[in-house]
């Protein structure tokens, strides 16, 4: 009976949270059971480049860390808000989802090598909780308990959370910085005198991963109706 309710909610994730989320846990399994280790995995330009070990460019951003507090903390707002965009402001729209991942990751992946940064999945869950918070300014928040504020001001409170967990913010910065990118390029030079849309997703990624009815039983997310999330009335983020 658990297994099969376990299985129900699993299947009711949308495919591309469902995807990431599981890759991350999976991979942190493996590290944990000592399968592969993370010299392995980090992102690395000369052994992707001299040694065509390709795969860490996509394996840097599947692992957070050993299992502790940092690692569950990534994760709930990993999946947290890579499901809200997914099944929010992204739904019917999973093609133009996954090439917002290709896009930010690509663009973290250029960046970092520049810097000196070998997991760069953090950063990616920072950029999605950056779109998620300019496409929702009204939403109240409640972190801990301990601070209410607008949805915006959310990325910069992670990042002075991870300031105090005396971790570096470089990885942060990076996510808010391409996080504005995407949002900027995708929501606000569109709509400005003589812009236009820049990013189109392309024909082919349309063709895999899009369907082209919507679900008539589908009843929106509280971040799409008026008045959004009731955050200041108790609502913990994170609790």
């Amino acid at each position: 009976m658990a297994y099969q309710t376990f299985r129900q909610e699993y299947l009711q994730v949308p495919p591309v949270t469902r995807a990431y989320t599981t890759a991350c846990v999976l991979t942190t399994a493996a590290v944990q059971l000592e399968l592969i280790t993370p010299f392995q995995l980090y992102f690395n330009p000369e052994l992707i480049f001299k040694n065509f070990q390709v795969w860490r460019l996509i394996t840097n951003y599947l692992f957070f860390g050993p299992v502790g507090f940092n690692f569950l903390f990534n994760m709930i707002f990993l999946y947290r808000y890579c499901r809200m965009l997914e099944e929010g402001s992204f739904r019917g729209r999973t093609a133009d989802f996954v090439f917002m991942f290709l896009f930010g990751g690509l663009l973290m992946t250029l960046i970092g090598l520049f810097v000196n940064l070998v997991f760069l999945g953090q950063a990616f869950t920072i950029m999605l909780v950056y779109v998620w918070s300019r496409r929702n300014p009204y939403v109240r928040m409640n972190f801990f308990g301990l601070l209410i504020f607008q949805a915006p001001f959310l990325p910069w409170v992670l990042m002075g959370f991870s300031l105090l967990l005396g971790n570096s913010i470089i990885v942060d910065l990076l996510g808010i910085a391409v996080g504005h990118i995407y949002f900027f390029l995708e929501d606000v030079f569109p709509n400005q005198p003589g812009g236009g849309r820049l990013l189109r997703t392309p024909s082919v990624l349309k063709a895999i991963f899009d369907t082209p009815e919507d679900d008539p039983n589908y009843n929106p997310l509280p971040e799409e109706r008026p008045g959004g999330f009731a955050w200041g009335q108790g609502r913990q983020l994170g609790g």
